[in-house]
């Protein structure tokens, strides 16, 4: 059962039961909803939570995904945001709270009904704008001053009492309750429910605090609690202040109210007292039986004693304390009210002052910021002011200069004027003389078809000397065959098989002398041609001269003649007769002197350039004998070889030999090449055909081969302490400026007596000539010593834990290296009896400031094991030379070795022979790897004698590397190949074996196995049945696809590369790129046959080994959308220094972004500055120039005291006021970015490269960051560098950089520096229209940088322009001349024709050939082209159709040309002229149909009859041609243009449209659609803004949704828009908002054209308020989830890219 080891097999129904780790299906293959993951792969973690936004605890995905680097999430309904951390619309709730969930809204129905969604607060939940007289929480109660049911009856209706409260669910008026009570229980109610929000508040805040997250949505989130808390403090302190007041108040009125219930019990009980009285009385009156005398006389003595009853004092106090308690109650409501009002006024005021303080805060931050940017505007003033100065002096002496260099022109001006005068006379009557001298040229040219017979008839040089190279060549093949065939299976180290390999390189050589011999033989040949044609032009001038006398003889007969006449014409005519004789003696001298030159100065050049040409020629034969000379003791050695290794054994005698052979022949080589390759370009420049420059170029590509291999030779030298090796360091001084490291492997020679005699020895110097800026090794009191010196002081790190003397007597290995200023040594001392090793590590760094490596390229040198006697070492390395064995391994990521050397002094190999390696230290780990270097291959020949293609046919290697392209392997046989390429990191195979269908692409398209990663990845190939082709990577089946029954037609194969002529011959419009192989290659087999690649007699330039620097990626290059990141345990507010290289051509981007909490260290370029940003600390560089595309190092340092900035040694400070912090170790992991951040930050991403990057870090040692190794890598190169120097920067550079004089120049050489310093007007012209125009609310130019009137065809059939002017002469001469680049095989380059296509004429390009065809009446003549010029290089070709002939000619140097015969009149075309591709329907009758469509590539310099054509009628997907990078995209030019998408997609009733945008504009239409009957959709950028506005048939309504941050910032923004019938709702980067338009019941779909970027003026209604078309780029269009591509639309009108959208 295969369950993909998460599995319980079921044996019964063959399926998997009880899945493990969160898997599912039938075979445990797949990962359940909700969760992510890679199966098949077998990843220890297999299937995890989404993390939507948290995985696990927090995950509200129904599924998610991988793109572009990043997870996507599929949200359940109630979430919302690219990770679901916020709650949908109509929810509320907090998903990044571990816990909490998103709950729907409840406002009892109270909300807008227009809305689709209740609308609530998204946090708390608490009801916005509650409708129909309500309020609350929820809006579950009626308001104050209304009564009835909120949530069900929904009736709650106004009170009817007056202006008094009323029961809130009976109406009831509240008539007991006094006015005073109501108003301040209304007003303590509404306190204590601010109270209870604000709690509420609070308490959500702090939660969210505690469990928030660092994503995007958090840090928005944590910025409105921020402010939410600032506005709930001051709120809640005034309701605290007032809640104390109404407090009081309160129990004030609460005292004086019981004291009043006290005085009405007491009159109530009086009065019951009083009833008694009464009652007792008239039953004591009945009772008695008094009379009404007595009763009125008892009710008078009761009345008595009542009064006496008042006048008692205690009743007297009681009366008078409750008339007090009565006026104090009035008044003190008369209080309550002024306070109640006082109170309502201030409540009103809050909102009105919180406004106002947030208001001065914004303004108080603007100020800051401008006061900030003021002083940086101060002080650049200072400095620009200081510059000025000093350049005002400086001009003012140039002024002086000037004035004096004026006068002294003034009067050579003069002096000239003069001396021309007497010369435009001789000219004037030169000219007479030069129209008489042009028909002896056309004379002259009549004798060239003579002079072309003679040249035909010339002879040959003998080839005796090819013949006999040809010779030594095959007896140099045989012996080498023989001595491979002598040391098969004898060769255990590999060493003799290396001398060997060195040596297979001389059969090359022999055909490079045939070719030289040829070439010089054609030089010869041509040389005695000139001859030949000197002396037939000194014959035709012998012949004007004796015409030339003829013709003065004539004139001398007539003076005669003159003479002899009628004594009365003397005098009229003697005046004539004299003057034409002064002419004719005048032109009988000029022509003299014409003839005297013609046959002096003439010839004599003639002959100089003759001699001279045989002088390089014999140079060059000369060359050939010396390089003879050099292969004849090469064959000797191989014969001595042979000889010497029949009976060879395994003994160091034999391996000494080999060694010491291979030496001596790479040193002659040496000594001969640069002899060589100045004679081939003296000859080369003289030389005038194009078959000797090739035959040049050939050799110097087998120089190059050699010189490769010579780097490759792993020997060591023996050095005696006398002698010295100056070695080609093969690498830019650029590279080691910031980062410079070094491997090389050492032995003493312990037992030789000088060492006794004086034991510290010199090693190595890598430096300035000057002796400043260098590093170096040397032995010094016992200890290895690694010094170097920064312009500075000397640093010496010695490696005092392992004394010299210890040291064993085989080899070890030394590494050196060096960060900025921080230094590094390392020793391996490996075991003879184990793969045991001893490490030793020493550190160092350099106290002063200085940082970098300056070495210049011209005086830099490189000398091992000593120094040559006229060299002066520093006095730290001024000791004797090294006495052993050395052998250098790496110098940063190259290969490098001692046979590739410049200069040798005092070497002898035959009496000191290097010393062999022991193999069980060194060679394990190279019994199996190869590695390459970009320029070598492997080739394996009769690839059958080691297995059968059978009906499976199988490939299998190993690779490893960080490059992103590369040639894995390769097999040819003429048109049919097969090829295996490294493509972006995937693997592409494509392969043709003469398939009818033509050739077969596969390649990893879903992106399954990335092979770019710095680790092994084994790769088969299996070709099943002849019919099937399968790709498996890792053991995993990647892809497969079948085609024709066809076995592979191959005997050789390539691995690794191959030559350059072959992958620039015809296949190479097939491969996805032409660059060899970079890594490490093993275990290449054929049909599980083993090949060892080095025994391969075709292999060149590979070596044994993996070395792990080669794999490690320092560099990465960012588009501008990219970023790394990697957590560590770091802490950059402590104690920090780090550091990195850049080297952009963008003025702006963030580098370096890291955040601990709120504080935030960042490092970024802006405006050409680069600025650090440390908790709001700025520090800015000076310098604006560092966009200028040059490598530039910073380094960031960050104290207790100050923070730190410097660049390219510059250094700027600033205090630290953060002291507390410094030195504390952070408790946790933290994140950090190079080339940008997902985060919303003020900057755009980088765009550019960053490499060697370093920073002090906790838990390691300083070390260059292997960028491999980061967790992220998003759109990110780890290979190359595409950013080049624009020539303008170099042009325009400040005053201040260029007239500064080195201190050894004079100053006319500082003088000239000035004026070049200074651009010319067209210079400034230039530059301006580089800094192109820009929106100043956009972050990119409005254009891109572009090649100057050059157009970008292509990316759809039909892209091209229209011309309508054809000239009346088309007919008779029609001249074209174009430049073009292009990478196309086949595509339409120009045409015309009549309009039945009878008579036409066209250029286009087929299989990478130029072809140029026209019609002579019913026969086509057809000019095409030998060589292939689709290399996307800029190529100038000429077409011409003439009365008689048809010409191409292409860069001046190849002229095709076909002569016909046929009336020219009857020849006729009509216009248009089409350039780039026809009009749909067009050439199909003439041009091939895969040739009809347009050419891709860039076209300029449209010339016809010597004028340029310019201002096409029409534009159709035409661009200008862009430079730099470039991404998938469409992009719609500043010139205009716009796209129709075709039928299948429309805009009707209901509909989801979703794509992204990079504006370069804030304003621009963005989409249209219209309908007949005047309803449209238009969705279009105001100033930033977004809108989508809409007519459905009723009127127009629309909703704008507008970003806090710039839509204009170079980044890409998403933008959806959502139709059902008449709400439309707008999305921007998950900002949203809506509109309910009105309901048309008659509303129905109408299929209407949709135009994208723009839209014909005709269409556009007056109210809209943007009527340009978009400037930018629109990528992944898609309407109702349907992909819409651009390339299949109905129209595609103007500047319009399809395919490439410019990346800056």
């Amino acid at each position: 059962c295969f369950c993909s080891s998460t599995w319980q097999a079921h044996m019964s129904v063959l399926s998997c039961r009880d899945c493990q780790r969160n898997t599912t299906g039938q075979h445990c293959e797949q990962c359940p909803d909700g969760f992510i993951g890679d199966v098949v792969r077998g990843v220890p973690t297999f299937c995890q939570p989404c993390p939507c936004p948290l995985p696990a605890l927090a995950n509200f995905a129904v599924s998610c995904y991988r793109k572009s680097g990043g997870v996507r999430c599929v949200c359940k309904e109630n979430y919302a945001g690219p990770s679901c951390e916020r709650c949908a619309p109509g929810y509320y709730g907090n998903p990044l709270l571990i816990g909490s969930t998103c709950k729907k809204c409840d406002c009892s129905g109270n909300s807008d009904p227009n809305l689709i969604f209740e609308d609530c607060d998204e946090v708390t939940g608490q009801c916005r704008n509650c409708l129909r007289n309500t309020t609350g929480f929820k809006c579950e109660r009626c308001a104050p001053g209304y009564y009835g049911d909120a949530r069900f009856a929904k009736n709650c209706t106004e009170c009817n009492c007056g202006g008094r409260m009323c029961d809130s669910q009976t109406g009831e008026c509240l008539a007991d309750s006094p006015e005073v009570s109501t108003g301040c229980d209304k007003c303590i109610w509404d306190l204590t429910d601010d109270i209870r929000l604000a709690v509420l508040a609070i308490d959500e805040s702090k939660s969210t605090l505690l469990s928030i997250s660092t994503g995007v949505a958090a840090q928005k989130r944590l910025n409105d609690l921020n402010l939410t808390t600032t506005h709930l403090q001051v709120q809640t302190l005034m309701t605290f202040y007032f809640l104390i007041k109404g407090l009081l108040i309160q129990r004030e009125t609460m005292e004086t109210n019981n004291r009043a219930t006290q005085l009405v019990q007491q009159l109530s009980n009086m009065r019951d007292n009083i009833q008694e009285i009464s009652s007792k009385m008239k039953y004591y009156a009945i009772q008695q039986e008094l009379s009404p005398e007595e009763i009125a006389q008892k009710l008078s003595a009761a009345e008595e004693m009542l009064k006496e009853i008042k006048r008692r004092k205690p009743f007297t106090n009681q009366r008078q304390l409750a008339d007090e308690e009565e006026n104090a109650a009035e008044e003190l409501l008369q209080q309550v009210e002024e306070f109640h009002e006082r109170y309502n006024d201030t409540r009103s005021l809050v909102s009105d002052v919180l406004e106002q303080l947030s208001e001065q805060d914004v303004k108080l931050s603007d100020l800051e910021e401008a006061l900030d940017q003021a002083l940086d505007y101060v002080i650049q003033t200072e400095d620009i002011n200081k510059e000025n100065t000093a350049s005002l002096q400086r001009r003012e002496k140039q002024h002086e200069k000037i004035k004096e260099q004026i006068d002294e022109v003034n009067d050579i001006l003069l002096s000239a004027t003069t001396i021309l005068a007497g010369p435009q006379k001789v000219n004037s009557e030169l000219s007479e003389v030069i129209k008489n001298v042009s028909g002896f040229y056309a004379e002259i040219d009549g004798a060239k078809k003579e002079l072309q017979e003679k040249l035909a008839n010339l002879s040959l040089f003998d080839d005796d000397l090819v013949e006999k190279a040809m010779h030594h060549a095959h007896n140099l093949r045989r012996l080498a065959d023989e001595l491979d065939r002598n040391l098969y299976g004898v060769d255990t180290n590999g060493l003799v098989q290396r001398a060997i390999n060195a040596s297979n390189v001389y059969e090359n050589i022999a055909s490079y002398i045939e070719e030289a011999n040829k070439a010089a033989l054609l030089a010869l040949n041509t040389t005695n041609r000139v001859n030949d044609a000197a002396v037939g032009i000194d014959t035709q001038i012998i012949y004007h001269k004796g015409k030339s006398e003829e013709l003065l003889n004539r004139a001398m007969k007539l003076q005669r003649a003159a003479d002899d006449s009628n004594d009365l014409t003397i005098a009229d005519t003697s005046q004539h007769v004299n003057g034409t004789l002064a002419r004719m003696n005048t032109l009988r001298s000029q022509l003299m002197r014409a003839i005297t030159k013609m046959q002096s100065a003439e010839p004599v050049e003639a002959r100089e350039r003759l001699e001279q040409a045989k002088v390089k020629t014999a140079e060059a034969v000369s060359a050939t004998m010396m390089v003879t000379q050099a292969t004849t003791p090469m064959d000797e050695n191989v014969r001595l070889w042979s000889q010497n290794l029949q009976d060879f054994q395994h003994s160091s005698a034999a391996y000494d030999s080999a060694v010491h052979s291979a030496g001596d022949a790479v040193k002659k080589l040496t000594e001969v090449f640069p002899q060589l390759l100045d004679k081939l370009r003296r000859v080369e420049q003289k030389a005038p055909a194009n078959n000797i420059s090739s035959s040049i170029q050939r050799i110097r590509e087998l120089i190059a081969q050699t010189r490769s291999v010579a780097s490759k030779v792993q020997v060591s030298m023996m050095f005696g302490g006398q002698s010295a090796v100056e070695v080609n360091p093969k690498i830019n001084v650029e590279e080691l400026k910031s980062f410079t490291s070094m491997s090389l492997y050492i032995k003493f020679q312990k037992d030789n007596p000088q060492l006794a005699a004086s034991p510290d020895r010199f090693i190595l110097y890598l430096g300035n000539k000057n002796a400043k800026n260098y590093i170096g090794l040397a032995i010094k009191n016992d200890n290895l010593v690694y010094i170097y010196n920064l312009g500075g002081q000397d640093v010496e790190i010695p490696l005092d834990a392992k004394p010299v003397s210890t040291w064993p007597s085989y080899f070890s290995i030394i590494k050196i290296e060096r960060i900025g200023r921080h230094g590094k040594m390392f020793l391996t001392v490996p075991s003879l009896s184990s793969t045991a090793e001893e490490k030793f590590i020493k550190k160092g760094e350099v106290l002063g400031p200085d940082s970098l490596l300056n070495l210049e390229p011209e005086n830099a040198i490189f000398y091992v094991g000593g120094v040559p006697p006229d060299f002066k070492l520093p006095p730290s390395l001024n000791l004797p030379g090294f006495i052993g064995c050395l052998e250098l391994a790496t110098l940063n990521d190259d290969v490098i070795s001692l046979y590739n050397f410049k200069q040798v002094y005092n070497i002898d190999t035959t009496t000191s022979p290097p010393c062999a390696r022991n193999k069980l230290a060194f060679t394990q780990s190279r019994a199996v790897s190869y590695f390459f270097d970009g320029s070598g291959y492997a080739l394996a020949r009769n690839i059958e004698r080691r297995g059968r293609f059978s009906q499976v046919t199988r490939f299998d290697i190993e690779v490893r590397t960080p490059t992103d392209n590369g040639l894995i392997l390769l097999m040819i046989n003429g048109s049919m190949f097969f090829s295996l390429e490294m493509h972006n990191g995937f693997l592409y195979l494509r392969y043709d074996f003469g398939f009818s269908t033509g050739p077969v692409l596969l390649e990893d398209s879903m992106k399954k196995a990335q092979i770019n990663d710095a680790k092994f990845h084994e790769i088969s190939i299996i070709y099943h049945n002849s019919k099937k082709m399968i790709l498996v990577v890792d053991r995993r089946h990647i892809k497969s696809v079948d085609n024709e029954r066809t076995a592979m037609p191959f005997t050789d194969i390539y691995i690794g590369g191959a030559p350059a002529e072959i992958l620039h011959s015809s296949i190479s419009s097939h491969l996805a790129g032409s660059i060899g192989f970079k890594g490490c290659m093993k275990g290449f087999q054929f049909q599980k046959k083993d090949f060892n690649l080095l025994e391969e007699p075709g292999t060149l330039g590979i070596s044994y080994g993996c070395p792990e620097d080669s794999l490690i990626s320092r560099k990465a290059y960012f588009n501008g959308e990219s970023f790394i990141a990697s957590s560590q345990k770091v802490s950059l507010f402590s104690e920090f220094e780090g550091g990195f290289n850049f080297r952009t051509l963008q003025p702006n981007g963030l580098l370096f972004y890291y955040s601990e909490g709120s504080d935030v260290l960042s490092i970024s370029m802006d405006r050409g500055a680069v600025v650090l940003n440390a908790s709001g600390i700025k520090i800015q560089s000076p310098d604006r120039n560092y966009n200028d595309g040059k490598n530039h190092f910073i380094i960031t340092s960050v104290t207790p005291e100050r923070y730190e900035l410097t660049v390219d040694d510059k250094k700027q400070s600033k205090k630290n006021p953060s002291k507390d912090r410094a030195g504390k170790s952070p408790d946790s992991i933290k994140k950090f970015y190079f080339g940008g951040s997902p985060l919303r930050t003020q900057q755009a991403n980088f765009t550019g490269c960053i490499s060697n990057a370093y920073f002090t870090r906790l838990d390691r040692e300083v070390e260059v960051e292997d960028f491999q190794q980061y967790s992220e890598k998003v759109q990110t190169s780890l290979y190359g560098c595409p950013v080049e120097s624009p020539p303008v920067a170099l042009l325009h550079k400040k005053g201040k950089n260029s007239s500064k004089a080195k201190g050894n120049r004079n100053k006319k050489v500082g003088r000239d520096k000035d004026k070049i310093s200074q651009p010319s007007t067209g210079l400034k012209k230039l530059y301006q229209e580089v800094n192109m125009q820009r929106d100043p609310q956009c972050h990119l130019p409005m254009n891109p940088k572009a090649t100057k009137h050059a157009y970008q065809f292509g990316g759809t059939a039909n892209s091209r322009q229209e011309f309508d002017h054809i000239p009346k002469d088309f007919s008779q001469r029609a001249h074209f001349s174009i430049s073009l680049k292009t990478h196309s095989s086949h595509g339409m380059i120009f045409y015309v024709s009549d309009q039945k296509e009878t008579n036409f004429m066209a250029l286009f390009v087929a299989h990478g050939r130029l072809i140029f065809v026209f019609n002579v009446g019913h026969q086509k003549i057809r000019i095409k082209s030998q060589e292939k010029y689709n290399d996307g290089l800029w190529h100038n070709v000429i077409f011409i159709r003439g009365k008689n002939i048809g010409r191409l000619i292409i860069d001046g140097l190849r002229v095709l040309e076909e002569p016909f015969s046929g009336d020219a009149n009857s020849w006729q075309v009509t216009e248009p002229l089409y350039i780039g591709g026809v009009a749909p329907g067009k050439a199909v009758k003439n041009i091939q149909i895969n040739s009809v469509y347009s050419f891709s590539g860039c076209l300029s310099n449209l010339q016809l009859n010597g004028r340029s054509v310019t201002s096409a009628s029409q534009t159709f997907s035409v661009t200008p041609c862009f430079e730099g990078p470039s991404e998938a995209g469409t992009y719609f030019s500043s010139e205009g243009g716009y796209v129709v998408l075709d039928e299948s997609f429309s805009l009707g009733l209901k509909f989801e449209v979703v794509f992204e945008i990079r504006p370069r504009s804030s304003s621009g239409i963005l989409l249209h659609g219209h309908s007949v009957n005047g309803e449209y959709l238009n969705m279009h950028m105001r100033n930033g803004q977004v809108t989508v506005k809409l007519n459905n048939g009723i009127r127009d309504f629309s909703t704008s949704v507008t970003l806090k941050q710039s839509l204009c910032d170079g980044r890409w923004h998403r933008i959806a828009v959502i139709r059902d019938a008449n709400v439309v709702q707008l999305d921007v980067d998950s900002e949203v908002n809506h509109v309910v338009g009105p309901l048309n019941p008659k509303a129905t779909d109408h299929r209407e054209p949709v135009f994208i970027g723009g839209v014909p003026e005709s269409l556009l209604t007056a109210s809209l308020t943007t009527r340009n078309s978009f400037i930018g780029c629109i990528r992944n269009f898609m309407i109702d989830e349907k992909p819409v591509s651009f390339s299949k639309a109905a129209l595609v009108s103007g500047a319009v890219s399809i395919n490439t959208c410019p990346a800056a």
